[in-house]
């Protein structure tokens, strides 16, 4: 029986989308998003915490994630988890991915012209806005 490894996130990115081509041609935006929380102390002072997760989008998902999305769009993103381990000069390296499913821009975007533009709302978003693509294997992807 298959498992579940589902994640659903609100933030913000920390940069500008980065779109690249796989080895097939096929698009592939990659972006980090932090999610804040606040939490008490012990000393009943309040601290905030940020956590960051890299967000990885496919094809036309890919496209429009690159298109839509800056440094500081709030977004929400669902997808699953995928770990990947490496070597590297510093030692054994882990890192754990989401890849994107549903990616929803919460923020209206300004155009150059100075007009809204027309980007997904949640609802149309579940209707098609931001449309799932099958992931492929990250294997090939070039970051």
């Amino acid at each position: 029986m298959a498992g579940l490894c589902k994640v659903s996130l609100i933030g913000n990115l920390g940069a500008d989308p980065e779109l690249r081509y796989s080895a097939q041609g096929k698009p592939v935006t990659k972006f980090r998003v932090a999610c804040n929380s606040r939490k008490r102390t012990p000393e009943g002072e309040w601290v905030d915490h940020t956590e960051w997760f890299g967000v990885t989008t496919f094809n036309r998902q890919a496209e429009q994630a690159n298109e839509w999305l800056r440094k500081g769009s709030r977004v929400y993103v669902e997808g699953r988890l995928e770990s990947r381990t490496w070597d590297s000069p510093e030692g054994k390296r882990f890192f754990i991915d989401v890849i994107a499913n549903e990616v929803v821009p919460l923020d209206p975007r300004v155009r150059a012209e100075g007009e809204l533009g027309a980007m997904p709302t949640p609802a149309r978003a579940a209707a098609g806005g931001m449309p799932a693509d099958d992931a492929e294997s990250l294997d090939d992807v070039p970051f």
